[in-house]
């Protein structure tokens, strides 16, 4: 998705020009997601999904709740990895139904809160089906779960891996069978979760994972009650440097129709199958938008110092867990079209000299009081950074 939005040469978001949006918010630093553009890619996506495959949103990759309102309309369900995250989702029109809660670590609290709201607790261990039982018999609430499986592969080309080999996520796919075994009429089965990795810009990397968890689940589900929920995960990546190239869907649409008409409904056919994502649906609809409030030279190198930093875009400063630091897509955002003058350090304003937004990027000459946009911002962004690191004032988050 290239963002298009210009005006007078400024970046418009929503079709708003940029400097109009920072008055309008009355601060800089800030988060803009454009609402139209979140539309357009979910449409691009469901053109390219075969019938029966459902779309979920992972809401930690953004869970800013104007945003999930406006995603309830769009998609069929949505995942969350808290409390706060399912609250912020049974507050949109979505069926408690529709919304599964994942993760290792679910507290007692927050599993009771679950199977009260009735929504799908995805179990990652045998401890939380004990406790998750425990809490039926209590209160006479059946909890509606699915077992998410650690698979024993993993997923070539994915920027994180969250399956095979030991992995705090999941129950080993060896270990599952048992558990299978021990199941009662107390719990509501619903099916199973797989999800081997995440940011994976390879179509082929992705088919073979998705034709590797349809054999994982269609094994299992020969040892377990009738199968109603079918998560295959998702993974799909966007391009965050020069380097990267777009996704190509069309290989995976091909490939999960041809599961779903082979494999899937032939076995399965009462079950709800879905896909889930985050990032993909939502990263490349954010930007982040910071004022330059000073520069300066320093033994050759140019520093562009903004008001914004690594406590609201910490993957931006390459400490989100990349091997290799790679600049993220940025343009001053007031002058848009101006041909690249200079190489600049764009740095934020902490005390840190990890505090890098941008290493040696090529811009127009820079001044006190542009604004600097650094595109790729609308998934772990403001949620996954430090935002109390120096007592720096919260961002505004706005969708227009």
């Amino acid at each position: 998705m290239t963002w298009q939005g210009r005006r007078d040469g400024q970046l418009t978001v929503g079709g708003i020009p940029v400097e109009r949006l920072a008055a309008r918010i009355g601060s800089t630093p800030f988060f803009a997601y454009d609402r139209d553009l979140v539309t357009r890619r979910v449409a691009a996506l469901r053109a390219a999904l075969p019938a029966g495959i459902q779309l979920s949103y992972a809401v930690k990759a953004n869970p800013m709740p104007a945003l999930l309102q406006h995603l309830s309309g769009l998609v069929d369900g949505f995942d969350v990895a808290s409390a706060q995250e399912m609250r912020h989702a049974l507050d949109t029109p979505t069926h408690a139904g529709r919304i599964s809660f994942a993760g290792p670590g679910k507290t007692v609290e927050e599993l009771s809160q679950a199977i009260a709201a009735g929504v799908t607790v995805e179990l990652e261990s045998e401890t939380e089906l004990a406790r998750a039982r425990a809490i039926s018999a209590a209160t006479g609430v059946p909890a509606r779960i699915a077992l998410r499986v650690n698979p024993d592969f993993t997923v070539r080309g994915s920027g994180m891996r969250l399956g095979g080999g030991p992995r705090q996520f999941g129950i080993d796919a060896e270990r599952v069978p048992k558990v299978l075994a021990g199941l009662g009429d107390d719990v509501d089965f619903q099916g199973f979760h797989v999800f081997a990795g995440s940011q994976n810009l390879r179509a082929d990397d992705i088919c073979e994972a998705q034709r590797r968890t349809v054999d994982l689940i269609l094994e299992l589900a020969d040892l377990s009650p009738p199968v109603r929920y079918v998560n295959l995960g998702g993974g799909f990546g966007i391009p965050y440097s020069r380097r990267d190239s777009p996704l190509d869907l069309e290989p995976i649409g091909d490939n999960l129709a041809r599961l779903m008409r082979e494999r899937v409904v032939p076995r399965l056919p009462g079950a709800r199958v879905v896909i889930e994502l985050g990032r993909y649906l939502v990263g490349e609809a954010g930007v982040y938008i910071t004022r330059v409030v000073d520069r300066k030279e320093s033994r050759g190198t140019t520093f562009v110092v903004v008001d914004g930093g690594l406590h609201h875009q910490l993957a931006a400063s390459g400490n989100f867990g990349q091997v290799i630091r790679r600049n993220y897509p940025m343009a001053v955002a007031n002058r848009l079209g101006e041909a690249p003058d200079e190489p600049v350090n764009v740095v934020g304003c902490l005390c840190t000299p990890l505090d890098l937004l941008g290493d040696r990027v090529e811009l127009p000459r820079v001044e006190i009081g542009d604004l600097i946009a650094l595109f790729q911002a609308g998934a772990y962004g403001l949620t996954a950074s430090p935002t109390g690191f120096l007592s720096h004032p919260a961002p505004v988050e706005v969708l227009v």
